[in-house]
């Protein structure tokens, strides 16, 4: 049973396997709890509350709900502990108050009945409002229109003097800020927008792309602990900074070397985006040699960009 569950756990880390994994555990809750001994029914009960925190903190799609509301429902049933008890009602109202919202708004197809059935003539123009444009359409009239502007300015700014000429990069920024402005209520019409508008401005190379992941053969070495009483004694009350569950003894963490530490279940998924820690954004390695150098080359300029000002400092005296 401990390795059936612990496989459960891993599964339900994973976004693809979640709901096949939470209705293997309803399974082994209603066919097993009853039989299982105390040891077994404590570790059934704590995969539920993870599966619980997983919903809370990743996975908060009204379907993740649906098939959570049906493992609590079961645990309910077979839990006799009064804390247990009160910790599944909390999660089945929790459902309840997310899959109840949801529906309570009347579908698409239902609304478009109710409306009826309407032709249009020729020569007659359409009642109902015009259907929202794709994202990536929205956001290619952004860019073109941001394009048309800067071109503009541009002649504008030949004919100035360099001392009046304001930052190109601060230009860029006003026309975002300006034009978002000017789509406020649109973009809640229009999903992906935010999505296709970030990755057109990324390639058009008016934003800065995101860090690249960490370096696959230094995630590997981050090194795993099994938490002992003297290592929980001396990290004190310490919690998961990705699913905020507390440290307890007998489950393992993995250390970053900034000396924070996750579930590496947790951890996984973050780093496979990310190249940093999710507390202080310790970077680690990546794979990405363009991006390294980059950073070797800031480095270099932030040094040398140091050395001037100590320079003009330890100088500001002399006269030549």
């Amino acid at each position: 049973m401990e390795s059936v569950l612990s496989d459960l756990q891993r599964q339900l880390a994973r976004k693809q396997n979640f709901e096949k994994a939470v209705v293997s555990l309803t399974q082994i809750v209603i066919k097993d709890y009853d039989s299982a001994s105390p040891s077994d029914r404590n570790m059934i009960y704590k995969t539920v509350c993870r599966a619980a925190t997983l919903l809370k903190t990743r996975y908060t799609a009204v379907g993740f709900w649906m098939v959570g509301l049906r493992l609590f429902e079961e645990t309910l049933k077979v839990v006799t502990n009064p804390e247990e008890k009160e910790t599944v009602n909390s999660y089945i109202t929790k459902c309840h108050e997310i899959i109840g919202d949801l529906q309570q708004e009347p579908p698409a197809t239902q609304q478009q009945a109710e409306r009826g059935s309407r032709f249009l003539f020729e020569g007659q123009l359409t009642v109902d409002p015009e259907p929202p444009r794709p994202a990536w359409l929205v956001a290619q009239n952004l860019l073109s229109r941001m394009s048309e502007r800067h071109w503009q300015s541009n002649a504008t700014l030949g004919q100035t003097s360099t001392t009046e000429a304001p930052n190109s990069e601060q230009l860029v920024t006003n026309d975002i800020e300006e034009l978002l402005q000017q789509m406020t209520g649109f973009t809640g019409s229009t999903p992906g927008l935010e999505e296709a508008l970030q990755a057109s401005l990324e390639q058009a190379g008016v934003i800065p792309r995101g860090t690249p992941p960490a370096s696959k053969e230094v995630v590997a070495k981050l090194p795993v602990h099994d938490v002992t009483e003297p290592l929980l004694k001396q990290l004190g009350e310490v919690e998961c900074a990705v699913c905020k569950e507390q440290l307890t003894i007998g489950v393992k963490m993995q250390e970053m070397p900034c000396k924070h530490f996750f579930h590496p279940d947790c951890l996984k998924p973050w780093l496979d985006e990310h190249n940093s820690c999710p507390i202080c954004r310790y970077e680690l390695r990546t794979d990405d040699h363009d991006y390294e150098s980059k950073k070797e080359r800031d480095k270099e300029f932030e040094e040398e960009r140091k050395g001037a000002e100590n320079a003009l400092r330890g100088g500001e005296f002399m006269y030549i």
